[in-house]
């Protein structure tokens, strides 16, 4: 017997979408499978590498832990949605000049941690940010460069002056 759909309306890097879900399905699925937004990725499945981070209302959580229909009605930033204007997001500069991804696996899910961590936390120190980051697996860089591209991200805020993501404040889910 197949399982009923779910009707659901969300925000998704600033475009309304609406679709229909089994109710089990993840979030990270539904942006993957139904969106088309493969810069999620799914890492684990268990919550433990952090590969599928995403704003959801501002706050950073880890979409394979959401279910889609928690969703509903919430405004979700992928790192697609990160760039503005064809221009690179502020963390994304930082991390292409600090070096802060090797493989890349994890970089869209270090991404949204770093944009999320920047935002709400802009004075963060390193020992702060390393804590942060204590819900992101990468087994490439061992970190040092990440952390550096989130210091370089804090300085361009603050040159900038604005918020980086989110429409929501926020904590940070692990």
């Amino acid at each position: 017997m197949a399982e009923e759909r779910v009707a659901i309306q969300l925000i998704v890097n600033g475009r309304a979408v609406r679709g229909q879900v089994e109710p089990r399905m993840l979030l990270a699925y539904y942006l993957r499978d139904e969106l088309g937004l493969t810069g999620t990725h799914v890492g684990c499945d268990t919550s433990q590498c952090g590969a599928c981070t995403v704003l959801l209302d501002g706050l950073a959580v880890k979409s394979c832990t959401v279910l889609a229909v928690q969703a509903d009605g919430c405004h979700v930033t992928t790192v697609e949605g990160l760039a503005e204007d064809g221009q690179p997001h502020p963390v994304q500069q930082a991390f292409q000049e600090e070096h802060g991804l090797q493989c890349g696996f994890c970089t869209p899910g270090a991404l949204m941690l770093s944009a999320w961590l920047v935002d709400h936390h802009p004075q963060a120190d390193e020992a702060a940010i390393r804590e942060a980051l204590d819900g992101l697996i990468c087994r490439c860089t061992g970190y040092e460069n990440i952390v550096r591209a989130i210091q370089r991200a804090q300085a361009l805020r603050q040159e900038t002056a604005e918020p980086l993501a989110g429409r929501a404040q926020g904590g940070v889910s692990r």
